[in-house]
């Protein structure tokens, strides 16, 4: 891969990381609150819905500098589906299984999620969008 290709990568990358690590919060607290008043699989779902809009505001103006399309709006979920699935599959065996608190839980379903969700956002989101 050329230099500067490499370059925007390594830029994308930590901004995807920033954002996610604003996002996570957001999400986690959210999360955390939910738990008050619902079971940990709903309130994980919820939170994880509010943090895909969140997210897709952030990454497509701030790591990848594009511009809100509806297209984009529509697909981005899609990425959010595959991590959900992963993500939901994780903390059902970390607190049904392992017998981890749903808080600390949450924790590794994070740790686990990342990658995923920075590869299928670049794939996404990271190109410019084709006009007809």
């Amino acid at each position: 891969m050329a230099l500067p290709a490499m370059k925007q990568i390594h830029g994308e990358f930590l901004r995807f990381l920033l954002v996610g690590a604003v996002n996570t919060l957001s999400s986690y607290l959210i999360y955390c609150l939910l738990l008050t008043v619902c079971p940990y699989l709903l309130a994980y779902t919820l939170a994880y819905c509010i943090g895909i809009v969140i997210s897709y505001f952030l990454n497509v103006r701030f790591v990848f500098k594009r511009d809100v399309s509806l297209a984009s709006f529509l697909a981005f979920p899609l990425v959010y589906l595959l991590q959900y699935g992963l993500g939901a599959l994780a903390l059902w065996a970390l607190v049904g299984r392992i017998g981890l608190s749903p808080e600390l839980a949450m924790v590794g379903v994070i740790l686990i999620t990342i990658p995923v969700t920075f590869l299928a956002s670049r794939l996404v989101l990271g190109r410019k969008q084709q006009t007809c």
